[in-house]
């Protein structure tokens, strides 16, 4: 179901900073740090030796100083640990690079006049199937029987007056009754080869047949020359 032609991989590559949000937030947080000890260490300068500071009160202070401190050591290692897993998403979405992966979706690559769609009824029903072009034609449409689960929908690129359409993207819209008439929804997924992936994107995305798709989305991926793997 794969396409036959080969698709150099191209790569988007850019650095993945912790958000403007974060560090704008650590650094009110450290402003408001630094005030707090400076008010501190005044009132302990300035305070009447005759009567000093309560001990209650002082320990409530020292609290607070540790909690801040401890807060902000926690901003840090969140941070840390965001760009970690954002250099992971990063690594993982550029090992897909040149694989088959087969996704959630509705538009396929039509290539040497073959494309495929695998189709999901949740239960027997009948199917209208229709496939526009690029440019929102329809190019073909026609009633089909689907059983309960996967199956395989290929498309020879012949519309219904036998015109043999050209290489390209291609679209494929499913509405589905069951035995008693009732609405069916039948999911659709494509197959297709990785060509790209955008790093500047969060989460990183992967070019498939020219539309971007999240590491999320992909629900099976086929290696040459390996078996399939999940």
């Amino acid at each position: 179901m794969a396409a036959d032609a080969t698709i150099a991989p191209t790569v988007v590559s850019a650095a993945s900073p912790v958000t403007s949000t974060t560090q704008s937030a650590n650094q009110t947080l450290a402003g408001n740090f630094q005030t707090f000890l400076t008010l501190l260490t005044t009132q302990l300068k300035n305070q009447n030796p005759l009567d000093p500071l309560d001990t209650n009160q002082f320990t409530q202070q020292l609290v607070q100083f540790a909690q801040v401190e401890q807060q902000l050591k926690s901003n840090d290692q969140l941070s840390a640990l965001v760009s970690l897993q954002q250099t992971a998403q990063a690594t993982q979405a550029l090992n897909f690079v040149g694989s088959t992966a087969v996704v959630e979706g509705s538009t396929a690559a039509l290539t040497n006049s073959s494309a495929a769609w695998a189709l999901n009824a949740p239960k027997p029903v009948n199917a209208h199937v229709t496939i526009t072009s690029s440019n929102g034609q329809t190019v073909f449409s026609g009633d089909y029987t689907l059983n309960a689960g996967n199956q395989i929908f290929p498309w020879n690129g012949r519309g219904n007056d036998g015109t043999q359409w050209p290489d390209g993207n291609y679209t494929i819209a499913v509405n589905a009754t069951d035995a008693s008439g009732q609405t069916t929804a039948v999911s659709t997924q494509i197959e297709g080869i990785v060509d790209s992936v955008d790093l500047t994107k969060t989460p990183p995305t992967l070019s498939i047949g020219g539309h971007d798709y999240t590491i999320s989305q992909i629900k099976q991926v086929i290696r040459s020359g390996a078996a399939q793997s999940n």
